[in-house]
């Protein structure tokens, strides 16, 4: 069941990207089960990487295969980011809060430390993306051609602005308008949903052993438990997770010792909660991603299948052609 609550919460983000999608851009970009695949593919590289970044490289290669231009595919997986962090830290905000209060003072502390300046950078990032067009900063350039050609340093750089352009552009556009605003609205409603799917992941796995926990609590432990695993230090927030969790549930005031968290009585809930809510899932994501990425090879052997059999065509006609003169 605790699986089974994660991967609604899973399959929640996937609904959200398609109906960002058929919003934002429009209902003929591809079926919802298309959609959905590609999202669930994109979460496992955004599962298995460091502070949960590069899913929406897979994402946005997936629009832009399907003709949706470069910088409306970042605006979508932008605002899919952007509801994420807004929920997550608002969520991370209270529950640091609520843990200075009971006395947890590492973790209240700690959680609202990691949240605050995530918080604020795609804040800023909404509030001058709408204002102005952003660009990289000049010094881009040079770091790149230390590390590729200058022709390649170029054209990434002249493809990344234009991108960034374009996602301004749509910044300004929907955030004039009052349906683009109500379309978010909704994508921020679906997202704490999903947020309270995975509070209840753990909530069902705690009282199934006898820790008695409501689903507020599991929600503010599984929140800070997030808010930790973002920092870039381990995949997948490996160990940060667990920390986090565990230093909220366990209330405790100091700087943990590995002496404390082994002989806690709750380290074993917390590991199983780990392998329910992450590992499990993650099976479900590869088979996504092994999917999406078979789909493209196929694709690629048809297409070189078929330039070879024209080319063969092409010849075997000159040749006939040649015999008849």
């Amino acid at each position: 069941m605790s699986s089974a609550s994660v991967i609604g919460r899973i399959m929640l983000q996937a609904f959200r990207f398609d109906y960002f999608i058929r919003k934002f851009i429009g209902p003929n970009v591809s079926s919802t089960g298309k959609i959905i695949s590609a999202r669930l593919a994109g979460e496992f590289i955004t599962q298995t990487t460091p502070s949960y970044v590069g899913g929406e490289i897979v994402r946005i290669a997936f629009l832009t295969k399907h003709g949706v231009p470069a910088g409306n595919a970042a605006w979508v997986t932008t605002m899919e980011i952007i509801a994420d962090v807004f929920v997550g830290t608002i969520l991370a905000f209270i529950a640091g809060a609520l843990a200075i209060y009971r006395g947890g003072d590492f973790i209240g502390i700690a959680v609202i430390l990691v949240a605050v300046p995530t918080f604020v950078f795609w804040l800023l990032l909404v509030v001058f993306s709408a204002k102005r067009t952003l660009r990289l900063p000049s010094f881009s350039l040079k770091v790149l051609q230390k590390f590729i050609a200058t022709q390649k340093a170029e054209r990434l750089i002249t493809t990344t602005n234009t991108a960034i352009s374009d996602v301004c552009k749509m910044s300004r556009q929907n955030f004039n308008s009052v349906k683009a605003v109500k379309t978010f609205a909704v994508g921020l409603v679906i997202t704490f949903i999903a947020f309270l799917l995975q509070g209840a992941s753990f909530l069902i796995l705690a009282n199934a052993v006898g820790f008695r926990l409501g689903l507020f609590d599991s929600l503010m432990a599984t929140s800070a438990s997030t808010a930790l695993s973002t920092l870039p230090i381990t995949i997948g927030g490996s160990g940060l997770a667990e920390l986090g969790i565990w230093a909220y549930t366990s209330h405790f005031t100091g700087i943990p010792s590995f002496a404390n968290v082994a002989n806690d009585s709750h380290l074993s809930l917390i590991v199983a909660w780990r392998i329910a809510t992450y590992h499990v899932p993650l099976l479900i994501m590869w088979i996504a991603l092994m999917r999406l990425t078979m789909a493209k090879i196929s694709i690629r052997s048809l297409a070189k299948k078929n330039n070879l059999s024209d080319m063969s065509h092409k010849t075997s006609t000159d040749e006939t052609e040649g015999t008849g003169a």
